[in-house]
């Protein structure tokens, strides 16, 4: 076996087996989702990958860091387009959701709130509902502004936390095997190492045993996304910066549509699903025709 395949598949065991030690132990204990404690685990579930590509790249391979890892704080305007496009994805995710059957549009957010239904007290649900109700402008503006800031800030962080294992240490490892093929194995990996947490809930609290199998398609399909960005930037921080936007943005696509289950609306539904399909269509599309240097070579 290849140095970079032997080094992909020590990186993978150890994270494999550290992030679902974490979730077996914090289901154990008898955890529940959507809880404070559930939401600490769950950042430290996404730096695991981050802690055992440094442990490999320096303890197993006496390697440095920031340069073989994509470490660079040198900014360019894939930066930007790291930061922008999520919140595209999501509104776009909405208008498909919208296309759907017995999938409605709802400017007061009533779907929002029965997704709540079942987490809150009929007290806090209304008090949500007044608040809502007061806000000087719709409450998807005010989801989108403080989204992007996550994304770039406190977000960006977490997601560095994935970031530098996924699209840093094992993008570099599985390079060989070419941008499209490196990319969609990636995918693969990092969808099935969410398994125990959209198990607990998490994504697809409606669905969470179909929802582990729909995440994987969703992870498939945003890595070349995440992974081109990476490369052009040639920095795994614009990778985290999609990524932590991502995150802070989803739930736009969601706000104001009643109806349809998990596995059918929003980003990580079937809605979104199409939309990176296209999306992929048309990144595939610009690196070949547009590009000054295409990376999707293969």
């Amino acid at each position: 076996m290849a140095p970079s395949l032997r080094k992909a598949g020590l990186f993978v065991a150890w994270t494999f087996g550290i992030s679902w030690l974490l979730a077996g132990a914090f289901w154990a204990f008898g955890g529940k989702w959507n809880t404070p404690v559930a939401m600490a685990v769950g950042v430290a579930y996404m730096f695991v990958p981050m802690a055992v590509a440094i442990g490999v790249q320096k303890l197993a391979c006496h390697e440095p860091l920031r340069g073989p890892l994509g470490i660079s704080f040198r900014l360019n305007r894939w930066f930007a387009i790291a930061w922008l496009l999520p919140p595209l994805l999501a509104f776009a995710a909405l208008g498909v959701s919208l296309l759907l059957p017995s999938v409605e549009y709802s400017a007061t957010m009533e779907g929002m709130f029965e997704r709540y239904r079942s987490l809150l007290s009929p007290e806090k649900l209304a008090e949500m509902r007044g608040q809502a109700a007061k806000l000087p402008v719709h409450p998807i503006w005010l989801a989108l502004a403080l989204g992007l800031v996550a994304g770039v800030t406190i977000n960006a962080v977490a997601g560095f936390g994935e970031e530098l294992g996924w699209r840093g240490f094992l993008q570099r490892e599985l390079g060989d095997l070419g941008f499209w093929r490196s990319s969609l194995l990636i995918g693969a990996i990092w969808g099935a190492w969410h398994a125990p947490l959209i198990l607990q809930g998490h994504n697809y609290p409606q669905h969470p045993v179909a929802g582990a199998f729909l995440m994987v398609l969703f992870c498939v399909l945003l890595a070349p996304i995440l992974s081109y960005v990476r490369l052009k930037a040639r920095s795994v921080l614009a990778a985290a910066v999609l990524h932590g936007t991502l995150n802070g943005t989803a739930g736009i696509a969601l706000l104001v549509v009643r109806g349809g289950s998990d596995l059918l609306v929003g980003v990580t539904g079937l809605a979104g699903l199409l939309v990176l399909g296209l999306a992929d269509a048309a990144l595939w599309a610009y690196d070949r025709f547009a590009a000054k240097a295409p990376r999707s070579d293969a």
